[in-house]
């Protein structure tokens, strides 16, 4: 038995697709305008587009200061959004004017990037560094954003043998509606090569 979501112009299936498509990582971007004043926003829709070249991603549902800035500028910062800082992230979604700094709205501390000139944020564990890689892409109402990495910087307490260790980062994620998750239980699994997962009497 399931239940048929109809479409109507109220938005269900959207609200449906956010609730389902979880848990989505946050990028916290931070953004400097063309006259210099810094933005800093919360945006769900966010991943890695490639390896090589290292570039993010992140979704403008709408054109927002971030989306803005960016154009102008061809310059933001990702930074990570810890549990700990939760009620500042949340704080920062708020539709402050553009000539209004999150950073000062929400008591956060700015700190001066290694490649750009947009400020990451000091209590952040976490750091990514972009450069615009190309024009935004429109995509209905919203804005596909893609970032080429230029430096990333971690806390040196969340950095293990291969790198950043997600327990010490204790990243959140948004779920549907008005629900955000933190860190469950973490599985340490390696892929298996087919070679390996298949017995050799079977292999091509």
């Amino acid at each position: 038995m399931r239940t048929d979501i109809p479409a109507d112009r109220r938005g269900s299936f959207a609200r449906a697709v956010k609730a389902l498509v979880v848990p989505r990582p946050i990028a916290w971007v931070s953004s400097l305008s063309a006259a210099g004043l810094d933005n800093l926003a919360p945006h769900s829709f966010f991943t890695v587009a490639s390896l090589t070249p290292t570039i993010v991603q992140f979704v403008s549902n709408g054109e927002k200061d971030s989306l803005r800035n960016i154009r102008r500028t061809g310059e933001f910062v990702v930074n990570l959004a810890p549990a700990q800082l939760f009620a500042q992230i949340n704080a920062t979604g708020t539709d402050y004017p553009a000539e209004i700094s999150e950073f000062d709205a929400v008591g956060l501390t700015r700190e001066p990037s290694l490649t750009v000139a947009a400020p990451r944020v000091a209590e952040s564990p976490a750091a990514i560094e972009c450069r615009l890689h190309r024009e935004p892409m429109p995509i209905g109402d919203s804005f596909l954003v893609f970032g080429e990495v230029t430096h990333v910087a971690v806390d040196t307490a969340a950095m293990g043998e291969r790198g950043p260790l997600v327990e010490a980062l204790r990243p959140i994620a948004r779920l549907g509606y008005d629900e955000w998750a933190e860190l469950g239980r973490v599985r340490t699994v390696r892929r298996v090569p087919y070679r390996d997962a298949v017995p050799e009497a079977d292999l091509p």
